[in-house]
């Protein structure tokens, strides 16, 4: 299982690099489309679908929702003199929302759960809310000053993985050591207090560098240093919101398309938070 975890990484880590930096801002929109869509087909199997049919066309739905907003605004028109498309803005609010929710579901649950818990419908458009606003996070943060410089953005993309990743290194290692507490039980069994504020902690570094980097006002400091913690403790959120979803439909893995990692919503729960969220402070009141 380890061996195959490191050989699925060694060759996905230089394609995402690459695309990252180098594809042209259309092939990336498209890449990341296609990349919701695979999202959306494990999520479709979270949310009770079962019929090939109805799977597909679930997520068929999902990568053309990203190509109507690409068509719909294009590259050169998502930002306009340093302010985000109010469309994508507003998607961005109704993630920030969405995750609001996500949070109160997670603390209740299972209680009331029974309002979804048994409809297809309601959990389908869960998903709709968590992957269609990561797509426009993504692209909202990787065109950003691209005119200018067109790496900045992908600088933005690179702080949130850095810091997600930071984040769940450090909760795993300080979990398995020093857990105790269980943060929600009902939820993930595995998840710890003591891993969370570990997480928290093993991604302050980059927190502070990125603080420093992009800001020399003491005031503006102090907002990337807030605004990078909640990003942490939000991308947690995620990490829950899909095991609960998963426990709901009787799921051990998203599904099986990395080998070694389980599915692709496995490997990308946490950033399906993190990344809406941290756009949608980065456009508030850093952009």
């Amino acid at each position: 299982m380890l061996k195959q975890r490191i050989i699925t990484a060694l060759i996905l880590a230089p394609l995402a690099l690459f695309a990252i930096l180098f594809l042209p801002l259309n092939g990336f929109q498209i890449l990341i489309a296609l990349v919701v869509g695979l999202g959306a087909w494990e999520w479709s199997s979270m949310a009770g679908m079962t019929r090939w049919g109805s799977k597909f066309s679930y997520a068929a739905m999902m990568v053309a929702g990203c190509g109507a907003l690409a068509w719909a605004l294009p590259v050169n028109a998502i930002w306009y003199q340093g302010q985000l498309n109010a469309l994508y803005h507003y998607i961005l609010s109704v993630a920030a929302l969405w995750w609001a929710i996500s949070f109160v579901m997670i603390m209740l649950y299972p209680k009331f759960s029974s309002i979804w818990h048994t409809s297809k419908i309601l959990r389908a458009f869960f998903g709709v809310y968590t992957l269609i606003p990561t797509w426009v996070a993504i692209v909202s943060l990787r065109t950003h000053i691209y005119d200018v410089n067109e790496f900045y953005g992908a600088s933005l993309i690179f702080y949130v993985l850095g810091i997600v990743w930071a984040a769940d290194i450090g909760a795993f290692f300080v979990g398995v050591k020093f857990g105790k507490h269980k943060l929600r039980p009902n939820v993930s069994p595995g998840k710890t207090v003591e891993g969370l504020m570990g997480g928290i902690l093993a991604s302050t570094m980059i927190i502070a560098f990125a603080a420093l980097h992009f800001s020399y006002e003491a005031s503006r400091i102090w907002l990337h240093v807030v605004v990078g913690a909640l990003t942490v403790g939000v991308s947690a959120l995620g990490d829950l919101n899909e095991s609960m979803f998963k426990r709901c439909a009787g799921l051990k893995d998203s599904g099986t398309l990395l080998p070694g990692h389980g599915g692709i919503m496995d490997r990308i729960d946490s950033l399906t938070a993190a990344f809406p969220m941290f756009a949608f402070c980065y456009v508030t009141w850093m952009a």
